[in-house]
């Protein structure tokens, strides 16, 4: 029997979209957990993944590489298209390499496709799988969380004065990528007064990262708001229990926001400088993408050099409007 190891994308939204893949690799392997490499700061979404065997992770490639040669795998699917993780999987001893053709790496490749360009992410990386002979199931990823997760972030809640019953909306303002996939903190603060007004309480989540962001939100708003703050206090799995307990997210083009949506939450997505046509979110539950219509746009610039007219640009009535649609 053939033993595969799919080497999963860096990042969290993008290991997100890259769900529907590994369920064509999956489906041509019934009966087989299928293993994943991935790094550890996106290694637990794979716990959430059904039919996925053991999770490799890969801070340190040499050690990674050894692990993966002791395992005997047969074949690699590269979803990453970096140079160095070819390297490691030609340094494991996997004798079948199959990835995109990128940064230099075809020569460690055994199969090797040329990447397509203008598709949505889920699309890029089902294009390949469907380019190494695995037919394409559904676009849409799925997640599968545990009553063990659901009941943590529900306890977390509760200690923070949710009462069970009434409704929570998650907001979501950082974003990895930089300051300009930002939508305003005192427009998030804005949005969270208006919720209040409406007797939803606004959970803000996030990671380490984003704490900067989230103090950004609370400082604008009164000390004695009725504001949940989760950020940086949940692991992946306790953040999907906090998110599945709320009635929907508002967010920013980021990995909480294809998270939420794998996990069937409802999603308003503010989108500035990157291309929604290309990282919208995919799920069970109702999306809603705003921008604004802007000269400069999509720029994929990390910081505005003008004036963030793509963010600024989109009021918090739209936002708090779609939100209210989406609950």
């Amino acid at each position: 029997m053939t033993r595969v190891i799919v080497f999963a994308p860096n990042w969290l939204g993008d290991a997100v979209m890259a769900l529907p893949a590994i369920a064509d690799v999956q489906r041509d392997h019934p009966g087989v957990a299928l293993d994943v490499a991935a790094r550890s700061a996106v290694a637990p979404l794979f716990t959430l993944v059904p039919g996925t065997g053991d999770v490799v992770r890969l801070e340190n490639r040499a050690e990674a590489a050894s692990t993966l040669r002791a395992r005997g795998y047969d074949r690699a699917i590269l979803l990453t298209n970096s140079f160095n993780t070819a390297l490691t999987a030609r340094r494991a001893g996997a004798p079948e390499r199959w990835g995109y053709r990128a940064d230099f790496r075809g020569p460690l490749l055994t199969k090797a496709i040329m990447p397509p360009v203008g598709l949505h992410q889920a699309d890029y990386y089902q294009h390949l799988t469907r380019a190494l002979g695995f037919p394409s199931g559904p676009r849409e990823p799925r997640l599968d969380l545990s009553d063990a997760a659901r009941q943590r972030g529900e306890r977390l809640l509760r200690h923070e004065g949710w009462d069970g019953r009434s409704p929570l909306l998650a907001l979501a303002p950082g974003a990895a990528y930089g300051g300009a996939k930002r939508w305003p903190a005192a427009s998030f603060a804005a949005l969270a007064r208006d919720l209040l007004s409406d007797d939803v309480t606004p959970v803000l989540i996030g990671g380490g990262g984003d704490a900067a962001a989230g103090a950004e939100v609370l400082a604008a708003l009164n000390p004695a708001s009725r504001v949940i703050n989760a950020i940086a206090r949940t692991d992946l799995t306790t953040l999907g229990g906090v998110l599945v307990n709320c009635r929907g997210l508002v967010t920013n083009d980021s990995g909480a926001m294809h998270f939420a949506a794998a996990l069937g939450v409802n999603v308003t997505a503010i989108f500035g400088p990157t291309n929604e046509r290309e990282t919208y979110p995919l799920g069970r539950g109702r999306q809603v993408v705003l921008t604004k219509d802007v000269w400069c746009r999509p720029c994929m610039l990390r910081e505005c050099p003008l004036t963030h007219r793509c963010m600024r640009g989109i009021s918090v009535e739209a936002v708090h409007e779609a939100a209210r649609r989406c609950m």
